[in-house]
This record gives C-alpha cells, structure tokens and sequence, in this order.
C-alpha cells in the first residue's frame, strides 16, 4: 500500500475519532445540561439546543475548508443558545416571584386552644363532658381546613395541659393524618373522606375505616378577582378540567389561555376534586401547576400563580375564613354561591361531608364519648360558629 493512501485512510481515521469525541463530549455536555435543568426546570426545546453546543462547537475541527464559515455560525449559535438559557431562568425567577409566598399551610398559632388571643369559637359556658389529665385522651389530627374546628373541641373539652403536637393534640395534614390513622397511631381524623389510596393503605395495615358525619362543607371554585367570570356551570368545569375548554372567552371571559391548577395527589381537596370529576377524564397538569399545600393552591391562582387566567378549588371556610385571600374569588356553580345557607338547604350541589374518621375495634371508651358530644347541640355549636355547616 502506497504512502498516499496510508494518509488518507489515516485522515479518515481521524476524522472517525474526532466524530466519537464530538459524539461523547456532547453525551457529557447533555447530561450535565439535564442535571442543570432538573434544578432550573427549563424549557425544553432550550435544553434540546443546549444539547447541541459541544457537537457545534467542534464541527470547525472535521471541515478544514469551511472551518472559519461553521466557526462563526457555531459561535452565533452558541450565543443564541446561551441568551436563551438566561431569558429562560429570569422567566422562572420571574414567575416564582408572582407567587404570593403562604409556605405555611395554616398558621396554628392564630387558632391554639386554651389562650386568650385565639380565632377559635369557645362555649359560652362550660361543657358537658371534660377530659382530666388522668383520662385515656383521644388522639386527635385533622386537615389544614378543619384544625380551627377539633382544636375548638380541644379547648372545651381537653385539659389545659394539653398542648399541640404533644402526643393527644396533633396537626399534620391530610396525607400524613390519615397514614397515622391507617396504623392506628392516632384514634381520631378531622377531614373529608379519604382517597382509594388512602383506603387502600388502610386495609393493607389491617386497619378498617369508620366514619362519623359531623358536619358538611362546600368544594368551591375560584379565580382571580380580577376575571369577569363570576360562574360556571359543572359541565363547564369538567369541561376545563378535562382539557375540552381552554379559553375563557369559551365560557364568557377575556381572550386568556385557562391555566387550571390542582393539588398533590392523597391531598383532602385532590381526592374531593378527583370524586366531583367523576368518570370524566382529568388531563395531567404541568408540575408547576400541582401544589403540596392548599394555602399555595389559592395563593397562585398554588404554588397558585396571580394571573387573571387561572382557576383553582378548595374548600369553603378554608378559602374564605383562613387564607381570607383578597385576590381571589369564588365563583357560582350552575348559578349557585357557596354560601352556608345554600350548603345547608342543598342548593349548592358540591358539598361533602366533614368526618370524624375513626378505625373499627379501637378499645378507648373516650373516643367514643368524644364522638357522641361532637354529635351534641355544643359540638355543633362550635362547627356552625366556626364556619361550617351542621347536621
């Protein structure tokens, strides 16, 4: 073989290795751009271009003729990308900054039993039955919504020794309330009924649910104050919810892209939402449009972002009594407000039982006597002057 074409195949060889170092560098370059990405959560398309710098870059390497030419295209391209990836980080920084911050799913404090300065109801007189400190005390933990109304139980009847999140007087949330209670942790949960996968949960613990009805709560609708839409109907909402209306001039708005969010799944007002939807498909939400916390669904409309195109759901006296948001606004269903009035004489058709969930064969008799005083003219007192809906 001549030296002649040692030199080409030597070239081709070359250019071959190069080719698969472009190949790895861009692999390398890709993966820490999907690393960067999983902390800024970018665009996707700007990931894609970023993925392609490495490769760009080292073009000018395999082309000698036109090496300056895909050097300066590779450059502009480089830059292109790069500008994007800042727009890109400033437009999430920029969004995150609308969010009005409520980390804090309900501030316990404003709604500590035993205290002067407290916004939970108190009885006029003292109750009928009182727990000593002698007592086998109930377990107590409930929902963000309804920890205003258990912890009022908690100030009539509990001694004064009791204190929150000191083993009888726990908050934690829907998820970990009902977990607790799935092992039998806890005797007593305060919520709305509880998800298939909460059920579930239950059951493979050997654990059977109970349910007391001790009150009824409305599942609202709610938008930006600053959105005309004052009502929609239920087909409406599903309509929205399953991905079938998209704008809100469909239903009587402004021109705006509907930005519909929802909540962490096994959340009380997910599982509430998911059983109002029904049969009717749910379309899969942006993770920036799923929320952890209630407080965070209506402050964003969760994470609730401020725009006038948004629409969110919750409950009721959680909306209006606790988070009290002024940017917001409940909206009618099929015409009807939400008001106690409405949920009591069935008008407004979203309504869902307040429970007391308890588990089949717990042995405390003072569960029990705790339920049947819940039942009481004074437990309903309490949940009637706190905001909710008797029975």
């Amino acid at each position: 073989m001549d030296k002649k074409k040692v030199n080409i195949i030597l070239k081709i060889l070359i250019k071959i290795i190069f080719l698969i170092g472009i190949v790895l560098l861009g692999l390398i370059c890709s993966l820490f751009i999907l690393l960067f990405n999983l902390i800024w959560k970018l665009n996707d398309v700007v990931v894609f271009s970023a993925c392609l710098i490495i490769p760009f870059l080292l073009l000018p390497i395999l082309f000698k003729k036109y090496r300056k030419k895909i050097f300066i295209v590779s450059c502009i391209y480089t830059l292109l990308v790069i500008i994007s990836i800042i727009i890109n980080v400033f437009v999430i920084k920029y969004d995150k900054s609308l969010v009005i911050k409520t980390d804090i799913n309900i501030n316990t404090n404003d709604y500590l039993p035993f205290v002067n300065d407290t916004k939970i109801y108190k009885l006029n007189k003292q109750a009928s039955l009182k727990f000593t400190n002698s007592d086998n005390l109930p377990i107590l933990d409930g929902a963000a919504a309804v920890f205003p109304v258990y912890s009022a139980f908690v100030n009539a009847v509990y001694p004064r020794t009791v204190s929150l999140n000191l083993y009888s007087f726990l908050y934690t949330n829907t998820v970990n309330g009902y977990n607790s209670l799935a092992h039998k942790n806890i005797d007593i949960f305060f919520g709305a009924y509880p998800s298939e996968a909460q059920i579930k949960e239950a059951i493979d613990a050997g654990t059977e649910f109970e349910y007391t009805k001790i009150g009824s709560e409305a599942f609202v609708f709610f938008v930006n104050k600053d959105n005309p839409v004052d009502s929609l109907t239920t087909q409406q909402i599903k309509d929205i919810y399953s991905g079938k209306i998209t704008n809100w001039k469909e239903v009587g708005g402004k021109n705006e892209k509907i930005v519909a969010f929802q909540r962490k799944e096994g959340s009380g007002s997910q599982s509430m939402f998911k059983r109002f939807m029904g049969d009717t498909y749910i379309m899969e939400p942006p993770k920036s449009q799923v929320n952890d916390f209630m407080s965070g669904i209506i402050e964003q409309v969760s994470d609730y972002k401020n725009y006038s195109n948004s629409i969110g759901f919750s409950f009721r006296y959680y909306l209006e009594g606790i988070i009290a948001n002024p940017n917001v606004k409940m909206i009618k269903v099929d015409g009807v407000s939400p008001s106690i009035e409405n949920i009591s004489n069935g008008d407004y058709s979203i309504t869902t039982p307040l429970y007391a969930v308890t588990y089949k064969g717990n042995s405390k008799e003072n569960v029990k006597k705790l339920l049947d005083w819940i039942l009481s003219e004074e437990g309903q007192e309490i949940i009637e002057n706190t905001g909710y809906a008797g029975i």
